[in-house]
């Protein structure tokens, strides 16, 4: 339940943490909510003196240009407390919207810049969605906090002056204003808790719905839903969701309208007892009319004041809530080094070395690699390949550091890459991943990764050996030609081959000294999987290279192939060597190859 968490943070260092965002980024935000708070104070008590002070001229008898002084004096402050209040109003909303913007950054740069085992740490993607959740708008706490805190500023404000000058009043009546207060407070908290508690079942409802939705509208499922005939099957799907959650809604009115009747009928009873009081006062001479109507309006006043402090420090907790989380995660640990460290060597060609290494991905009982010992050497061209699961990739992401082995070290010319900067050790890798990020950007700015300063030669030569130069070069502007069509509705949709050789050529265009291709021409057709091996030579001239394969043939242009069998290395040597060794390289060499012999029968 939400509100049994424990927060880091509580709500004062929560508001501190704010305010020192708002007085870097956008000082006013906290004038503003001084201001506001003190105007509206200052217009209640405008509306409580206005009536009293008119008939207290009525009654004096007093001079028709007083009368009219005083009706011009409260009107005027009237008509100037609502202007600046609706003035600030009015500017209030941008200076706001630039502090979340500022947090909504800070957390942008947490999901790109975290290290890589963070990205898969169920606490670490939690914490991310309670984070985004919490800035994605403008009701939302890392804005709405300004609004709440300007009510709790004008209702604390508003209690002290009232409590002035209620306080000739009998205080036991001030007893029962605030204890009929309080319980319809602790009423309409029970109302208003039971729901926050339930914010995460009415979110899942609405994400399974959006998801639903927007699979059904979606240009890559369009072929599937109507192949299949999955239109029916959908709608019905959305349905239900839609109808358990309108149970859901259904619940959530009927205590919120206990709670208002409750509500309700306090307040009758809270104002039946103040105004008998007041009437028995009148009655008896101790008030005069316009004190009568000062302290009636004033005892009604008070309520909302005591009201409003205690609405506003809930909400203030709630939001707290929030901003705690936001705080744990743009705070939650880094595993890697991304500052200091050992510089990397400088050398014309580098050496990547596993010494013992196991690596166990977390909550698994067995590891993906165990006590694995391997060398790179310099300039060499190493291929990885196995059956699915015997942990290629991982190797791959060991090697470049985004995976720390749960054992053992990885070294780069005989230092422990924990010692680097990691982010510089990445500047080592251009690699081709089996996951891609694709941008909705030009040709050009995907390739080179920049908006600006992009060597259009070098493009379109990283282009050229990626085999992918002459597709560019048929489109109308080239390789200023956006990809995609999320942001731009002109943009040009590539096929499965042509995005790899899109992200061959990206690698291809930041130049590292080490290449890491995992599966490059697993989209590719034999014949241009063909053009791209008769290319590698070139691709990696003078660099260290390492290439996962599923396509065993693939690997006769490399130096060295590594067989990998549960995690470890089950046989290692050249193309020949292995098969002549007749082992598990040979017989799923022979696997594959026997589709395509003539003769063969399967």
């Amino acid at each position: 339940m939400k509100d049994r968490i424990k927060p880091k943070y509580n709500a004062a260092q929560n508001v501190g943490w704010m305010v020192k965002i708002a007085w870097k980024v956008r000082k006013r935000v906290l004038f503003i909510c001084v201001a506001m708070a003190a105007l509206e104070v200052l217009y209640n008590l405008t509306q409580l003196y206005v009536a009293p002070e008119i008939l207290s001229c009525v009654e004096r008898h007093a001079p028709v240009g007083e009368l009219l002084g005083t009706i011009g004096f409260f009107t005027l402050a009237l008509f100037l407390t609502m202007g600046l209040k609706e003035y600030l109003r009015e500017i209030s909303m941008y200076p706001r919207v630039d502090v979340r913007s500022s947090i909504v950054g800070m957390i942008a740069r947490k999901c790109n810049m975290t290290s890589f085992p963070n990205t898969l740490d169920v606490k670490f993607i939690k914490l991310k969605e309670k984070a985004h959740h919490s800035v994605q708008g403008n009701t939302e706490a890392a804005e709405n906090i300004w609004k709440t805190l300007t009510v709790l500023l004008q209702n604390v404000g508003g209690f002290l002056v009232y409590l002035a000058i209620l306080s000739r009043l009998n205080w036991m009546l001030l007893v029962v204003i605030a204890a009929t207060c309080v319980v319809g407070f602790l009423v309409s908290r029970y109302s208003s808790n039971w729901i926050f508690r339930h914010r995460d079942a009415e979110e899942t409802f609405y994400a399974k719905k959006s998801y639903i939705r927007k699979k059904a509208e979606s240009v890559e499922l369009a072929k599937d839903i109507r192949i299949f005939g999955l239109q029916n099957w959908l709608n019905e799907l959305l349905d239900r969701i839609h109808n358990v959650y309108l149970d859901f809604r259904l619940r959530c009115e009927k205590i919120k309208l206990l709670a208002d009747v409750t509500e309700a009928l306090l307040t009758m009873a809270r104002n039946g007892i103040a105004y008998a009081y007041l009437l028995h006062l009148a009655l008896r001479d101790s008030l005069s009319v316009p004190e009568f109507i000062l302290y009636f309006t004033a005892v009604s006043t008070f309520t909302t004041w005591v009201m409003g402090i205690l609405q506003a420090a809930e909400k203030l907790h709630e939001e707290s809530l929030d901003l705690s989380q936001v705080r744990e995660f743009l705070e939650y640990p880094e595993p890697f080094r991304f500052e200091g460290g050992t510089a990397i060597p400088k050398a014309d060609a580098y050496e990547l070395k596993l010494e013992h290494v196991s690596f166990r991905y977390p909550g698994t009982e067995e590891d993906t690699i165990h006590d694995l010992d391997l060398t790179v050497r310099p300039g060499e061209k190493l291929a990885i390949v196995g059956l699915n699961g015997a942990g290629k990739t991982t190797l791959v992401k060991l090697l470049c550091g985004l995976f720390d082995p749960t054992e053992g070290r990885v070294l780069l010319n005989g230092v422990d890459v924990r010692d680097f900067n990691r982010r510089e050790y990445y500047g080592l890798f251009s690699a081709v991943f089996q996951e891609y990020a694709l941008l909705s950007t030009t040709v050009a700015e995907n390739v080179a990764q920049a908006d600006e300063k992009i060597d259009e030669a070098r493009v379109w030569d990283c282009l050229e050996k990626a085999g992918l130069s002459q597709a560019i070069r048929a489109l109308p502007q080239g390789i200023h030609t956006h990809v995609g069509r999320e942001v731009h509705l002109d943009g040009v949709l590539f096929s499965g081959g042509q995005t790899q050789r899109l992200m061959l050529a990206r690698a291809l265009y930041k130049n590292g000294p080490i290449l890491m291709l995992d599966e490059p021409t697993a989209a590719l057709d034999p014949i241009a999987e063909d053009d791209i091996y008769r290319k590698y030579s070139a691709m990696t001239q003078g660099k260290t290279s390492v290439f996962i394969s599923h396509r065993l043939a693939s690997t006769r242009f490399c130096d060295r192939i590594l067989f990998l069998d549960h995690g470890q290395i089950a046989e290692e040597g050249t193309h020949e060597a292995l098969l002549a060794k007749n082992g598990g390289y040979a017989a799923l060499f022979e696997v594959q190859s026997r589709y395509y012999q003539e003769g063969r029968e399967f």
